[in-house]
Formats: structure tokens, C-alpha cells, sequence
């Protein structure tokens, strides 16, 4: 076990990027397939300028809906408004994706550089005085312009999103709240820097004894050498804090003391007090997020998000996740005391830690359902599964996906797709980037390096990115996914479908659902996954090729709710942390792990399981699930419920249902509140009954 430092050199923090003279390929038209982004053309001395330059564009377009003499009206304002700012966009959707995926020092140092322009010129749209003017013209009057159901809802969005940003504070106000934007621009950037050091650089568990190695299956151990040799330790087998490397060693390693100094490495994450500790950064970022809902009117941060969602306020969240903790925890804690049994049976002179919950959990799950997470993975071919999802796709809407190999691409493991319909017409590309790497952040996610929109009455097509961080291949085997990793893919999959489906001419509203419902569209698809028809489909052995036989899909759905307790729990804690930290109604000076015990404390968290996130390495609400981590549940409500609109008819690929969600929900979801869309899909509310029967608890 070492721990392993990583400096950056002085140079590679320099920023002399102005001094290199290429053309800058933002500034003209795509000259590629589909106007994708030309990755391989596209360098780091074109970013500023491009970020400059787009800046300066969207002012002068804010300068000449501002100066119109016209009286102001729904196309010169609000309709000027939502298609301004495209160069910046352009550059913007290219310059954050990578800098997830495929990052740098020099990349990170750019980033700091243009946070504080990009925040200072949103500040400048949205406390433009001028322009709320216009705005609010077209918003008081918007009832006597005969608009369309769309462009009044547009126009009610931006007239909401100024008031929320700080239109209507006075002038002393607005510095303040420009201050306060700018501080959080900056902590968050750092506060992502360090994370992204401590999990890919600073820590690796170092095993050298093959002896050290025990209950650990070929493939892991050959995953781990090749590690090692990457890290500079060939001959040696490496594990990191990546979760295919970590979670497989938890689940299957006989030494306790090596589980043990692996799992604290995670969940110590960015809390050591040193160069990379976040627990500061985290209460700074608390404390003014505090003083910004204070300036905007509200009685803390969680009142002025939750007031934007379904949800509508925090007690109603509290509510609902406590609602749901009770038998989470009961769930769990029976887990536990049968975890406890094995091991005094098995004459362990210890009780269960939390290192030692995927270890006796993966032994539970053999007692009760004969199965083993080896067992699965064997049918869970990276390519297969991938191949599953499309399957899904085309069966639900008739969309088909094709392998393009004449598109840049930003990392030679990149896939690119394109999409088309049922009639061959081109829908958009997605762009699927699969292994961790040390210039990706950690975790899952789907974004866009163009979002759809309509130029000219024309639509745009999209591009979207699915990026996750699993199971390598081998020397000997190709990669094989875990369980868990075939659902992530599922869910990401979700929102790429989310992204390509969208559909609407004005850029405000398209796709824009609010933030508790935005989950919808990926966990609903992770429902097909694990349908037997659908693994019949995907799930084939690697070697023989061989389907899942019926036994063991048998199993796998079985077992479906095996550890729910565990894993619904870790995350309602999160959830709770999140909601507590942003509970302010004024800025505090706290002993972060002190406050961090004493939220987990109230909600009776049992020691032998952390919060799925600590405060320290909590990126989601750096990010932007601040005071919304809890949407994964809330929104598990709707899809557990819109499953069923499936199920209901007796085939879970009827098109009638599938072609209801895509209108309402996928293409047309921000075109109205997010329940009023969601009824015109069901036809009812949602019950919290679905969720429950299938967590196994009730």
C-alpha cells in the first residue's frame, strides 16, 4: 500500500496560448461529416480566443435587442435572446465535455482562466437593467400578443430566470450577487481539481505478494497488473479508486486490512488535510450559496432550487425521503445481522465495518439466491450489451444506430453513431467513450457537444456523449461489465435518447424539464435491462457464445432486490447531506466532519454504512444537483410508474406507450410543467407503490 504523489510541473500551468498562430476552427463552419466538431484540428491555443471573441459576439447581440427602438414584442426580444450567443455555445459545448473526459493541466489552467469572463458575462445578461425592461415588457403583455403555447412559455422562462438570477435587486445587490458568482465559479473549479488528483493520482493500493491476492478471480488480477504497469509498477498489481478496480477487490478480496486501507482511501477522498483537502472549499461554497438565496429573497439555498422543481419545497423532500428511509434502514440492518452471522459462524472475532459490506454481501447473495457477481459478468461482453440498449432503442422507436469511423474523434477509444429513424432520416450522432482515464473525472454521465435547435426554421441535429469509467478489457478477456455497469450504461443510454429526441424551435424550453424529473428518461430504460426477453437479446457468454440460460436469469431477477436496504440508504444519507448543507439561512462557521455526523445522526444511519458521498468528494452538488441529489428517487417514483404503463398492456415494447413517452415526455417534456407533461403521458399521477415493491420493500 503506498500513496502515491504527482506534481504538476510549473510549465504546464503557464498560459502563453495567444502566442501560437493557427487558424481557430471555431471561427468558421465545420468542415466535417455532419458539422461535428473537428477534435483533431481543434487546439488548446483556440480556446481563449474562441471564448473571447464569443463573449464579445453575444454582447453585441445583447447591445442590439437593448438599443431597439422597436417597442419590444416576443421575435425582437425574447426570440433575439434565445439565439444569441452561439459562438459561445459552440465553444463552450466542445471546451467543458473534454475537459471532463479528456483533461490536461494546461486544460484545467484554461479553465481557470475563462470561468471568471464566462461568469462575469452572464451576470451582464442577467442584471442587465435594459434588457429585463424589454423582458418584462413583453411578460406583462404577453397575453395580448397572441403568441402560441410555446412562445408563451418561453416567455415566461426567461422572465423567471431573470427575476431568479437578480433582475429586480438594486444595484448594490447585484455586485454582491456578481461577487458571490464569481467566488463559486472558482471554488468549484478547484474543488473538481482536487477530487479529480486524489482519486486518479494521489492514492493506489500497491500489492506485490501474490499471496495478498486470495479470492480474487483472473480477470481482476489480470486488470490490476495491467494497471500496475501503467502506474510504473510492472510486475506488481495495482488497485485504484476507480470503482471497477476498488469494487471488485471489496467484493471478492479475502484480506480484511487490504480491503480496509482501499475503502478508507475512497471515502477519505480530498479529507486528509492536505493540497487536495475540499472540506473548506465545500463550507465556503455552503456559506454563499446561503448569503445568494438571502440576496434573491429566499429563506435558504434548498427553498430556491426546490421552488423551481416538481418537489415545489424542502419539507416535501424531507418527507418523501424520510418516507422512504424507515424501511430502507430496517431492510438494511436485517442485511447487516445476517452479514454478522456469517461471519461468527465462519469464526470471525470481528463485527461487519463497512470494508466489509460488499465482501459478506456477495456471500449473502450466494445463501440466498446461489449467485455469484462472477457468474454474470461472463454474459456482460462490453459490445454486447451496448448492442442490447440499441436493441431496446429500435424495438421502443424504431430508431436504428450505425457505426461511423469517419468522424474526429476526441480519444482513439471513442465509438461514433449515428442515429436514424424508422423512415432512414438522420436523428443525430452519439459519441460513447467507456474506460477511466487519468484525464476523466470520475463517474457516468451523458452530455452534448450540441444540443438540438432550429436555425432558420430548419432543425439542428444533435450530438450527444455517454461517458462512464468501466471494466477495462484484458490480455485475455474483452471487457466485461458488472451488473451495475450494465444498468449505468442503460440509464446513461436514457439520457442520450433524452438528447436526441428533443425537439423544439425555441432553445429555452427544448428539453429544459425541471431538474427532479430530468432523471426520468435514463432510469426508465433501466427497466429493459434486466427484462428476460431483452437479456435473451444481449446477454451471450464471450467465449461461447452462448445465452444466458434461463436459470440464471432467473436469478439475476431474483436477487433484483437483494441489497436495496444498503444501497437505498447510502444514498437517502447523501441526499440528506446535501439538503442539511444547504439548509443555511445564513453563513456559519462549522467543523465540516462534526456537522457531516450530526446530519447522519439525526437520520439514524447505522456506522457500518457511509453516505454514498461524503461532504468532501460530494461532486453532484458542486455540480448541478445542489440541493437536488434526491432527484434519483423522486424521479424512480415516475419511472417505476411509467414501466408500468408498459407492463400494463402486456408487451413492454408497445409502440402506442413508447411513442406517447417520446412525444410527451423525451421531445416535448419542457414544453410544460413537468407533471402536466407527465399526465399527458400516463394519464395519471404517479404512486409511490412501484417504488416500493420494486426496492423490495413492500
Amino acid at each position: 500500500m503506498r500513496k502515491i504523489l504527482f506534481l504538476m510541473p510549473l510549465a504546464a500551468i503557464v498560459c502563453g496560448f495567444a502566442l501560437v498562430k493557427t487558424e481557430n476552427p471555431f471561427f468558421t463552419e465545420y468542415k466535417t461529416p455532419f458539422k461535428v466538431p473537428p477534435f483533431n484540428e481543434i487546439k488548446l491555443e483556440h480556446y481563449v480566443p474562441a471564448f473571447e471573441k464569443g463573449i464579445e459576439e453575444q454582447q453585441k447581440e445583447i447591445d442590439a435587442i437593448v438599443n431597439n427602438p422597436e417597442t419590444p414584442n416576443f421575435k425582437n426580444t425574447i426570440l433575439a435572446l434565445d439565439k444569441s450567443g452561439r459562438l459561445l455555445t459552440k465553444v463552450s459545448t466542445v471546451f467543458y465535455s473534454l475537459n471532463s473526459a479528456e483533461t490536461s493541466p494546461e486544460m484545467q489552467a484554461i479553465a481557470r482562466q475563462v470561468a471568471p469572463k464566462v461568469t462575469a458575462h452572464r451576470d451582464n445578461i442577467s442584471l442587465n437593467d435594459k434588457l429585463f425592461k424589454r423582458i418584462k415588457a413583453v411578460y406583462d403583455n404577453r397575453m395580448n400578443l397572441k403568441l402560441d403555447s410555446l412562445q408563451l412559455r418561453t416567455v415566461e422562462r426567461y422572465y423567471d430566470d431573470f427575476v431568479r438570477n437578480g433582475a429586480n435587486l438594486n444595484d448594490d445587490d447585484k455586485a454582491k450577487l456578481r461577487e458571490i458568482n464569481q467566488k463559486l465559479s472558482q471554488l468549484g473549479l478547484k474543488f473538481g481539481e482536487n477530487l479529480l488528483d486524489e482519486t486518479n493520482k494521489n492514492f493506489i493500493l500497491v500489492i506485490d505478494k501474490p499471496e495478498d491476492l486470495e479470492g480474487l478471480s483472473k480477470d481482476i488480477i489480470d486488470a490490476a497488473a495491467i494497471t500496475a504497469k501503467q502506474f510504473g509498477h510492472e510486475g506488481k498489481w495495482v488497485f485504484t479508486l476507480q470503482k471497477p478496480s476498488m469494487i471488485p477487490f471489496l467484493q471478492y478480496s479475502k484480506k480484511r486490512e487490504l480491503r480496509e486501507k482501499l475503502y478508507m482511501g475512497y471515502v477519505m477522498r480530498c479529507n486528509n488535510n492536505d493540497k487536495f483537502d475540499n472540506k473548506a472549499i465545500l463550507l465556503e461554497i455552503a456559506n454563499l450559496r446561503a448569503q445568494k438565496a438571502k440576496l434573491l429573497g429566499y429563506e435558504t439555498f434548498n427553498h430556491y432550487v426546490i421552488s423551481n422543481n416538481m418537489a415545489k419545497t424542502p419539507d416535501a423532500v424531507y418527507s418523501f425521503l424520510n418516507q422512504v428511509m424507515e424501511p430502507a434502514l430496517n431492510a438494511a440492518i436485517r442485511d447487516r445481522d445476517a452479514m454478522q452471522a456469517i461471519i461468527d459462524r465462519e469464526g470471525g472475532n470481528f463485527k461487519l465495518a463497512p470494508w466489509d459490506w460488499w465482501y459478506y454481501a456477495e456471500k449473502l447473495k450466494k445463501e440466498k439466491y446461489d449467485l455469484d457477481e462472477a457468474e454474470l459478468k461472463p454474459y456482460f461482453k462490453l459490445e454486447n450489451v451496448r448492442d442490447g440498449m440499441f436493441y431496446v432503442a429500435n424495438k421502443l422507436y424504431g430508431i436504428t444506430f450505425t457505426k461511423r469511423t469517419d468522424l474526429p474523434i476526441y480519444h482513439p477509444e471513442v465509438e461514433a453513431f449515428e442515429v436514424k429513424d424508422s423512415k432512414g432520416q438522420h436523428v443525430g450522432l452519439l459519441y460513447l467513450d467507456y474506460h477511466p482515464r487519468p484525464g476523466k473525472r470520475v463517474g457516468a454521465w451523458c452530455g452534448r457537444f450540441r444540443q438540438q435547435t432550429y436555425e432558420n426554421g430548419k432543425k439542428v441535429a444533435p450530438i450527444v456523449n455517454i461517458v462512464t469509467n468501466f471494466t477495462r478489457p484484458t490480455e485475455t478477456t474483452p471487457a466485461l461489465l458488472t451488473w451495475d455497469e450494465v444498468e449505468t450504461l442503460f440509464h446513461e443510454f436514457g439520457h442520450a435518447l433524452h438528447g436526441l429526441f428533443t425537439d423544439g424551435p425555441y432553445d429555452r424550453i427544448a428539453g429544459s424539464v425541471p431538474r427532479d424529473m430530468v432523471e426520468l428518461p435514463s432510469q426508465i430504460m433501466e427497466h429493459w435491462a434486466g427484462e428476460p426477453q431483452v437479456l435473451k437479446f444481449y446477454a451471450k457468454h464471450y467465449q461461447t457464445g452462448e445465452v444466458m440460460p434461463d436459470a440464471l436469469i432467473e436469478k439475476l431477477q431474483r436477487s433484483s432486490k437483494f441489497n436495496q436496504g444498503f444501497a437505498t440508504v447510502e444514498y437517502i444519507a447523501a441526499a440528506i447531506l446535501d439538503l442539511d448543507w444547504h439548509s443555511f439561512t445564513e453563513p456559519k462557521q462549522v467543523d465540516v466532519l462534526e456537522f457531516e455526523n450530526q446530519s447522519m445522526s439525526r437520520i439514524k444511519l447505522i456506522p457500518e454504512i457511509y453516505p454514498r458521498y461524503r461532504t468532501s468528494y460530494f461532486s453532484h452538488i458542486v455540480g448541478g444537483y445542489a440541493s437536488g441529489y434526491y432527484v434519483y428517487l423522486w424521479a424512480e417514483v415516475l419511472d417505476s410508474d411509467a414501466f408500468n404503463a408498459f407492463v400494463e398492456t402486456g408487451d413492454i415494447f408497445n409502440k402506442d406507450v413508447a411513442a406517447k413517452f417520446r412525444k410527451y415526455v423525451l421531445a416535448e417534456g419542457g414544453n410544460n410543467d413537468g407533471m402536466v407533461q407527465y399526465l399527458k403521458f400516463r394519464g395519471k399521477a404517479p404512486s409511490i407503490d412501484p417504488l416500493l415493491r420494486n426496492r423490495g420493500f413492500k
